[in-house]
């Protein structure tokens, strides 16, 4: 069960809602007549289907954000929306009814909806559900089900790359592997290759971009180039640029800025947010309303785009710009650490120091040596100002529903610490 529920009913001009739940824990509900149990749904007769017309620009979902940089949104989608998504990567992959894929990623989510159903729909192929996600039965099913098609976050792909089952299992039959929702360490990507290519498969795992407020993946890696660190191209009819911060002029090649996005995919708007909407869908000097996405990227000669991170994610230490993923990406290269959060902590003097949260292989080596040694690490290949001033060792790290790291659970969580000890210095 989605454990905002209440909040969504209370918020929208929802008739009914239909809850579902995979797992053991009671859930009380209040009695309403609002609110219906899927299970209790299928088990009565089916009822006529009342005649209706819809129209193509009418909104047909309204999906909500993941949260990971505030408060989650209504995004409103239309049927055009999700008609036109679906049709541009059915194109772009030639997917065709010999094509599968897991659904590993939760259909209240764009990625998971938008391209591991209805991506695969538009182009004939099967989306094999996965109710629940468990690193040994995504294993089976891979084996069993012999998918040509495998979607998933970061976090996805680094659970497969420890699962023994997975490292055993023959991978012929697989065409294609896409990484979103998330910056994909390389670590992670050589080890997922690695494993495919010792079990007779060539596949790249490619990076897309995409995101709610335009279905999902709207931007990929062509299967027959590769870039490193790029998230490819737009798909078609689709168009993308890179605009100076805070403004609607285009940025220059090469040079840094919020990337924005113009097309059919592109949402309604904020449900019951029209302030929100209006800051975010813009019209510009070409005439053309433009997405703006908080996202910091750059574009190539060749028009491929780098994606950098959320803008809301940016640090600011001792004024200079830290990307956490950058840190990130370093710390993954050192041979203890299993996985890592870099967050910007408030500090009196430099605004913001770099903290890294961070899990390891083996979590007996944990020590203030072992804390040295990881900064250390850091000052060998980056900036100064780049480093972790603290490393925190963790058993494990906060998930959005998705299964991506929740670095602003993380951040609140620092905050709250700071201010019951009387050291905050935040707004």
């Amino acid at each position: 069960v989605y454990p905002n529920f209440k909040q969504i009913l209370g918020n929208t001009n929802l008739k009914a809602l239909i809850l579902t739940q995979f797992s053991q824990d009671g859930i009380d509900i209040a009695d309403t007549k609002q609110i219906f149990w899927w299970k209790d749904i299928m088990a009565k007769p089916y009822p006529e289907i009342p005649k209706f017309e819809m129209d193509p620009d009418e909104m047909a979902v309204i999906l909500y954000s993941g949260g990971t940089t505030g408060v989650p949104k209504g995004i409103m989608l239309s049927n055009y929306n999700f008609i036109t998504e679906g049709t541009q990567v059915a194109t772009w992959m030639d997917l065709s009814d010999k094509d599968s894929s897991l659904a590993i990623l939760p259909l209240f989510h764009g990625f998971g909806l938008g391209v591991c159903v209805n991506a695969l729909f538009m182009g004939g192929g099967k989306s094999i559900l996965v109710p629940s996600f468990t690193p040994d039965q995504v294993a089976d099913l891979i084996k069993n089900k012999k998918p040509t098609l495998i979607f998933g976050v970061p976090t996805l792909y680094e659970a497969l790359n420890r699962n023994q089952k997975f490292q055993k299992t023959d991978l012929s039959f697989l065409k294609a592997a896409f990484c979103g929702a998330d910056t994909l360490p390389r670590t992670t990507k050589e080890k997922f290759e690695e494993i495919c290519k010792n079990n007779g498969s060539d596949v790249q795992l490619r990076e897309g971009y995409g995101l709610t407020e335009a279905v999902t993946g709207i931007c990929a890696m062509p299967l027959g180039e590769y870039r490193e660190g790029s998230i490819g191209i737009p798909m078609s009819d689709m168009m993308m640029k890179v605009v100076e911060i805070g403004t609607n002029i285009e940025a220059s090649i090469g040079k840094e800025g919020e990337l924005c996005i113009h097309g059919p995919a592109v949402m309604l708007g904020y449900l019951n947010k029209p302030e929100e909407t209006e800051k975010t869908l813009k019209k510009h000097d070409d005439g053309l309303k433009w997405l703006h996405t908080g996202d910091l990227a750059t574009m190539d000669k060749d028009g491929f785009f780098y994606f950098k991170l959320r803008l809301k994610r940016m640090i600011k230490s001792s004024g200079f710009n830290v990307y956490p993923a950058q840190v990130e990406d370093v710390l993954y290269k050192h041979p203890d650490v299993l996985e890592t959060c870099v967050i910007g902590v408030p500090d009196e003097q430099q605004v913001q120091i770099v903290k890294a949260f961070v899990i390891l292989k083996d979590p007996k080596k944990e020590s203030l040596t072992l804390v040295e040694n990881l900064i250390k690490f850091c000052q060998e290949h980056l900036l100064k100002w780049s480093c972790p001033r603290e490393i925190e060792f963790c058993k494990e790290l906060p998930k959005t529903l998705v299964g991506k790291i929740n670095f602003k659970k993380l951040e609140e969580q620092e905050k709250a610490k700071l201010k019951s000890d009387g050291k905050y210095y935040g707004k």
